[in-house]
């Protein structure tokens, strides 16, 4: 049950992480004709939703109690 309690963890910091790290897209649009081709490349940064990331936090903290009470 040791490997509950790190997988736990590592959940945590990843709930943690998705609060200040936004993800990147890139979005490429454009038209081709023939040989010709001309296109418009955007980018984004968005950060994930609270919902997940509360969800993240929270699935982390239970796994590291069920974790840690079956090490003793």
């Amino acid at each position: 049950m040791k490997m509950l309690f790190w997988i736990g963890v590592a959940f945590v910091v990843l709930g943690i992480a998705s609060l200040f790290v936004a993800i990147p897209q890139t979005q490429n649009e454009g038209v081709k004709v023939g040989d010709l081709n001309i296109g418009v490349q955007t980018r984004q940064k968005e950060k994930v939703s609270p919902i997940v990331t509360a969800v993240l936090i929270v699935a982390g903290a239970g796994m590291m109690i069920g974790g840690g009470r079956a090490m003793r």
